[in-house]
């Protein structure tokens, strides 16, 4: 039986593909939903199993990013530098913050904890990059943007 912080991983990293994909497809949340939840969450295939993901968590992120999906870009907006808009990085990375963002303003879990899966997630796209400690310094800003109240004895 899978635990539950490793169906918690495997729907945070479901949900940023999830977001990859209605990027590039321009399928609407439900239809992506549908297909992740019909063939992804505990599908097998040649290659192996798919991972069981927590259901319910895949949801709510992919729900929040879409109806925040404003917000969480201005968010990200402003914890990047200026040379690098948005639209301008990779379509990976924008998921990826769409989907953090999204648990950070409407998640429970805490800050770090997301940011330390959404690092995971980064390392499991990029394993040779320097991706994940780019995603860790903007989720980390847009952390203490949304969640203040969680950093104030640790500046």
């Amino acid at each position: 039986m899978t635990d539950k912080k490793q169906m918690r991983s495997a729907a945070r990293l479901y949900a940023v593909q999830a977001l990859f994909q209605m990027e590039q497809s321009d399928l609407s949340a439900d239809r992506v939903r549908a297909e992740f939840e019909t063939h992804r969450f505990g599908a097998i295939y040649d290659e192996g199993e798919m991972a069981e993901g927590d259901l319910d968590l895949f949801r709510k992120t992919l729900d929040a990013a879409v109806e925040w999906q404003n917000k969480i870009d201005q968010m990200t907006h402003k914890a990047l530098v200026e040379r690098w808009p948005i639209d301008r990085i990779d379509p990976v990375l924008r998921a990826l913050f769409r989907a953090g963002g999204a648990e950070l303003l409407q998640g429970k879990a805490p800050p770090r904890v997301v940011i330390t899966e959404y690092v995971d997630v980064a390392k499991a796209f990029f394993p040779e990059g320097k991706e994940s400690r780019f995603v860790n310094a903007v989720l980390d800003h847009m952390a203490r943007a949304a969640k203040p109240e969680a950093f104030q004895d640790k500046r």
